[in-house]
């Protein structure tokens, strides 16, 4: 496979999605890291905070945001457009609303670039500030699918400090530079303990990985997230932590990293990225 370059003949168009400001692809080099989690409540603060906000669960493999967001009907179309289910003021689409329960799906690439492009073209997403991606972890046939089509403002790279994760992390935001998708920044997802008895901070996946890894790549670190059980069971039940509000202590730390986000759309959406493709 062949990338091609910004310059060469046969490049797909990335036409806007229509109504939609700005796309956040929220990404990981590996799976089990908090990417989804991460995406969830980055659209719950980023709709707390005052803006329209989207979120498309694009881990068509393993769709977890309807039980993270509390949610799982089967969306209604509206003649050609399919409407995207609601909660917690976020718009959802998910393949786990299309094929509940534990069957997986056994898709090949063209079979993943159609249900995408259905997610993005064919549901009625309104007006929104925000469409934030939840990718599936990896390199693969979706974040390509996503990259060639559509104007991707940026990406999120979701690590842990541990040097397994880093490593891949590392991969991820290779890939978003080679495609020429800016990468808006490294957020480091369980970066510490709080012990419920002393308040020490515990290091369990390693310390300040995150951070060495963003100014060794010249990338902006977004910020640590602590490893805590109330954000697992918020997902777990439905009810994320970013519901409490910015001036939670536990939800504080979303609300960080929004904010952060916000602030690096505002600077790589002045000038619009070349349009990449792929062909064999």
């Amino acid at each position: 496979m062949k990338w091609m370059s910004p310059n060469q003949p046969g490049q797909m168009p990335k036409v806007p999605i229509q109504g939609v400001k700005y796309i956040v692809a929220v990404g990981s080099g590996k799976g089990g890291v908090g990417k989804t989690t991460v995406s969830v409540n980055l659209s719950i603060a980023l709709s707390q905070l005052g803006h329209k906000v989207g979120l498309l669960d694009a881990d068509v493999y393993g769709p977890n945001v309807p039980l993270m967001m509390g949610i799982n009907r089967t969306p209604q179309a509206h003649g050609e457009r399919i409407q995207p289910l609601e909660n917690f003021g976020v718009k959802l689409m998910s393949m786990g609303f299309l094929s509940p329960g534990d069957k997986p799906l056994v898709w090949r690439g063209p079979m993943l670039h159609s249900v995408i492009q259905q997610f993005l073209r064919g549901v009625d997403w309104g007006e929104l500030d925000y469409l934030v991606i939840d990718l599936p972890p990896g390199t693969g046939d979706v974040q390509l699918s996503l990259i060639q089509t559509a104007p991707v403002t940026g990406a999120v790279v979701v690590t842990t400090p541990s040097d397994v994760s880093l490593e891949d992390a590392r991969k991820a935001v290779h890939m978003f530079n080679q495609v020429k998708v800016p990468v808006l920044g490294l957020v480091e997802n369980m970066s510490w303990l709080k012990c419920p008895h002393c308040n020490e901070h515990i290091d369990v996946f390693s310390m300040g990985g995150g951070s060495k890894t963003a100014t060794q790549m010249g990338i902006t670190f977004l910020g640590e997230l602590p490893l805590d059980p109330v954000v697992r069971i918020g997902g777990d039940t439905g009810r994320p932590v970013a519901l409490r509000g910015q001036g939670d202590e536990r939800a504080a730390a979303f609300f960080d990293l929004a904010r952060r986000t916000i602030d690096r759309v505002a600077v790589e959406s002045v000038a619009p990225t070349p349009k990449i493709t792929v062909t064999d």
